[in-house]
């Protein structure tokens, strides 16, 4: 991994702004990366995920039959995931 010290007050104060995440590009348009603030994209502070690591593991690595969004709310109700 590169690290890159940044110290142009400007890009700091935009960077800390940001709405989760920036691409960064070059002068032509293209995109050269994307900076992800620290914590984007985990629950806050004392927020639980009500499935766990090894339940998310488990179903990442064995795909089951397609779940709709009606009925994967349905089963998030009614607690079948905890």
């Amino acid at each position: 991994m590169m690290s890159i010290t940044i110290t142009d007050p400007t890009l700091l104060a935009q960077l800390t702004a940001a709405p989760g995440f920036v691409e960064f590009r070059d002068p032509d348009g293209r995109v050269i990366g994307t900076f992800f603030l620290e914590g984007y994209g985990k629950p806050p502070p004392g927020v639980k995920s009500p499935i766990s690591d090894e339940e998310f593991e488990d179903a990442r690595k064995e795909p089951s039959s397609p779940l709709s969004l009606t009925e994967f709310w349905k089963r998030l109700q009614s607690g079948e995931y905890k």
